[in-house]
């Protein structure tokens, strides 16, 4: 299982930085996305979240608080969270 980490900070340039990464480790059967250093987390990020979560094998999320929260403030608990153990 391929794994990345998220930085602190998960801003639009951050999304835009991590989607090659992204792109490639989603090609290669599940992925697990480590973002329980996440503190800061703009839109951009929940919109590449939610996609590696719906692509190929999909992602398995390890959130942090914060992640935790904003996905409920953005009602995308479910489609972040739901079904992986997270």
């Amino acid at each position: 299982m391929s794994s990345i980490t998220l930085p602190a900070r998960c801003d639009r340039a951050a999304a835009e930085a991590l989607l090659p990464e992204l792109i490639a480790a989603l090609g290669s059967g599940p992925l697990r996305i480590d973002a329980r250093e996440c503190q800061q987390i703009g839109q951009a990020m929940l919109q590449l979240l939610v996609s590696a979560r719906q692509t190929g094998e999909g992602a398995i999320i390890e959130p942090s608080t914060a992640l935790r929260e904003v996905a409920a403030l953005s009602a995308l608990t479910d489609e972040l969270f739901a079904g992986a153990g997270a």
